[in-house]
């Protein structure tokens, strides 16, 4: 890979209304070995049971994604000094083809993947998320740190549908793509279907963190805790939007009050520096039920967040 390494157009010579969208303002590339951490938005919601939308989050996260600067404030860490970033566009869907969906994302990430490219993904609902673990943990199961009000490790709905968006990771940890034991699920909270719908993730030794649990202990005791359950193994971060309160983020498909700050959320991330990261989403911003572009500033902000660790990471690893 040839230096210098990719920058973001700056803003004090391009305003940030003008120009091609793209993440962070940063070039678009085809060959994924031209970069090190690839932003790739997934714009699917074929697995969203209700209040779809979710396909037009990377093209409102782009968007907001100009307001993101170089440097971040608190850790100083400059991603851009310290590998190669790029936009490699949107994973190819099919809107009408839920199982083609799978397959042609898991393609996709699996190129990235082949390429040496580390996936930082926005989606799409959560269901998304079920491909790129396909494409990454083909060969043994990794770890996650997930963000999320609901555990998606229910069974089927309507009928025998095993693919929603509430199913994604009782279908990983079925494939073996997903260690549970090595899972921990963060905010998890609102009401339920049967007071068995967690029975799977408790049985199969998931790390459930309610909302209520994490007021009680606060950020530093859960990321205490985040960081024992996943230990220094290959570990993966899902960010669902709604682990936040909809005051925070209202433009979202499943939105449950009662929940993270995204002081909090900013926190939790910047928290978990130091882990062994293969790849990191922000799913479920979904623009048409948004408020002032306000959701998906969030998506924008919190990709910006996991950017940063993700970077020094694998800088500190190669």
């Amino acid at each position: 890979m040839s230096k210098p390494f990719p920058q973001p157009v700056d803003a004090a010579l391009v305003p940030r209304f003008a120009g091609i969208p793209s993440f962070m303002r940063l070039p678009l590339f085809d060959d994924p070995a031209q970069v090190q951490i690839a932003l790739v938005g997934v714009p699917w919601d074929g697995g969203t049971t209700n209040r779809a939308g979710a396909r037009h989050g990377p093209r409102e996260v782009r968007n907001q994604s100009s307001l993101m600067r170089k440097v971040h404030h608190v850790s100083r860490i400059a991603p851009y000094d310290l590998v190669r970033v790029g936009d490699l566009g949107d994973a190819p869907v099919n809107p009408i083809d839920l199982l083609d969906s799978l397959k042609q994302i898991e393609g996709f990430f699996s190129q990235l993947h082949q390429a040496g490219a580390v996936p930082l993904a926005v989606g799409g609902d959560h269901l998304v998320t079920l491909p790129i673990f396909r494409a990454l943990a083909r060969h043994r199961p990794i770890g996650m740190v997930h963000f999320d009000a609901h555990s998606d490790t229910n069974d089927r709905y309507f009928g025998d549908n095993l693919y929603t968006h509430g199913t994604p990771f009782r279908r990983a940890i079925e494939e073996g793509l997903l260690d549970p034991k090595r899972t921990v699920q963060i905010g998890i909270r609102g009401s339920i279907y049967s007071a068995d719908d967690e029975a799977f993730a408790r049985d199969c030794g998931i790390r459930v963190i309610h909302m209520e649990e994490f007021a009680d202990i606060g950020v530093e005791a859960t990321l205490a805790e985040a960081r024992r359950v996943v230990g220094d193994g290959p570990t993966y971060i899902s960010f669902d939007v709604d682990v936040l309160d909809p005051a925070f983020a209202p433009g979202t498909g499943t939105p449950e009050i009662g929940g993270m700050t995204t002081l909090q959320a900013q926190q939790m991330i910047r928290g978990l520096r130091g882990l062994n990261l293969v790849g990191a989403d922000v799913v479920e911003v979904s623009p048409p039920f948004d408020v002032g572009a306000a959701t998906a500033l969030v998506g924008a902000t919190l990709m910006f967040e996991l950017l940063c660790i993700l970077a020094e990471s694998i800088a500190q690893g190669s």
